[in-house]
């Protein structure tokens, strides 16, 4: 029985001793602007710091010092550090030193870097969301460059591009992100995870600026609802007056029945886009790039975003190199109605916004509407007509629309 007890408490000792160190990041060869830091605590001996950088020479003593900050705010006396840095700038160090503070303490508390001064504008319900990029937001290299592209949207995937035992540490990196980089005029943002996960997600990144959340896996108009109590509280608490809109994102049969419910659940949905890939999976039938299998589905989401007046956004086309293809894929979404796409290489931003926009008759012809509808109205009559044809409300906004996005293009 003795020694029962021995190797009991053997094993305990043990268990604390690995639940006292944290390793986050990511570190290689191949790896860039990222680090890998290994935080163990101990009960005495102060800090011990051992740095690997190709850039100790010139920075070592400003990641030192950072280091210290981080373990000062969370009053850490005792650990020993390993930091084996691949080029991450600050942003990143402290969200790994954060993340990896997290994995062996039970402390909440964040360690927030200033606000980058670059400007935030604000973004707006019916802004032009054509073409968004997706970023792994478990990898820092792809983040930090990915506004020179100049997409509507930039988003930080929380969601199928990180790893499970990753999450925590991507949300705490994410974060960082939103609020060091310049995103360059494009949309920020986020993929949370499934419900309930993404209610964490979105608690914690709703402080931080964000422009757009995408739900995905959306099925039900409770999701909507259950992600806007959170976004509510937050804000309030936090006395914000910053609109944080959202997009569900349909991937099931189920998600595309319940489309209108959803796309009406909160003043908050301004787009819902559908993906493609769990949603023929869902079917049992493979994708195709003709779109046959998903013609149905497709058409019922542009239909339920139109009735609700937001904007339906097509899936993204996973063969980064079939150009062609691409483009033909986005003239058959335009034809459909779809108003955008997401891309989830950088090279296809620029086919994906050729296919969108306007021809050179679809402007004229925008452009002769509004010309009528305005004389119309100089003249006070009652009854618009350009030609034989008459000329409502609904064909005024969408002219005008179309304007407008000549204007993006210089078109006009």
């Amino acid at each position: 029985m003795d020694g029962l007890v021995l190797l009991l408490l053997i094993f305990v000792k043990s268990s604390n001793c690995m639940e006292k160190t944290g390793i986050t990041g990511n570190h290689g060869d191949k790896i860039r602007s990222d680090c890998r830091v290994t935080l163990t605590l101990n009960e005495s001996g102060g800090r011990q710091v051992q740095l690997e950088s190709k850039v100790a020479a010139m920075y070592g003593k400003s990641i030192r010092i950072l280091i210290d900050e981080v373990l000062d705010f969370y009053d850490i006396a005792h650990a020993n550090v390993k930091l084996e840095d691949s080029g991450a700038l600050p942003h990143v160090l402290a969200a790994r030193l954060e993340a990896a503070v997290k994995m062996v303490s039970n402390t909440r508390k964040e360690f927030l870097l200033p606000f980058n001064d670059a400007e935030r504008p604000r973004s707006a319900s019916d802004r032009f969301r054509m073409s968004r990029l997706y970023l792994p937001g478990n990898t820092p290299a792809m983040m930090i460059n990915a506004p020179i592209h100049h997409p509507d949207g930039l988003i930080l995937d929380l969601e199928d591009s990180v790893a499970p035992d990753k999450k925590d540490e991507a949300r705490i990196l994410v974060r960082n992100t939103l609020r060091a980089i310049d995103f360059q005029g494009a949309e920020r943002m986020v993929r949370i995870n499934q419900l309930p996960l993404g209610l964490e997600d979105a608690a914690i990144l709703a402080a931080h600026e964000i422009d757009l959340i995408l739900i995905p896996k959306c099925e039900e108009a409770w999701q909507v609802q259950e992600v806007e109590k959170v976004v509510n509280t937050i804000l309030d608490s936090n006395n914000s007056d910053r609109d944080i809109f959202f997009m569900p994102i349909i991937e099931s049969a189920l998600g595309v029945e319940n489309a209108f419910a959803i796309a009406t659940s909160s003043h908050r949905v301004v787009a819902m886009a559908i993906g493609l890939e769990d949603f023929t999976a869902d079917l049992g039938v493979p994708r195709t790039q003709e779109g046959a299998e998903s013609l149905y589905a497709r058409s019922r989401i542009v239909n339920a975003c139109k009735a609700a007046h937001i904007q339906p956004i097509d899936s993204v086309f996973s063969d980064v190199a079939d150009m062609e293809g691409l483009l033909e894929n986005v003239r058959r979404s335009k034809s459909l109605g779809f108003e955008g796409m997401g891309c989830i290489h950088p090279g296809q931003i620029t086919v994906i916004n050729e296919g969108f926009k306007p021809s050179v008759n679809e402007v004229e012809r925008a452009a002769n509407i509004v010309r009528a509808y305005e004389e119309a109205r100089e003249k006070g009559l009652g009854v618009v007509a350009l030609g034989s044809k008459m000329i409502d409300a609904p064909v005024v906004k969408r002219a005008e629309q179309t304007l407008k996005l000549a204007q993006k293009f210089n078109m006009i």
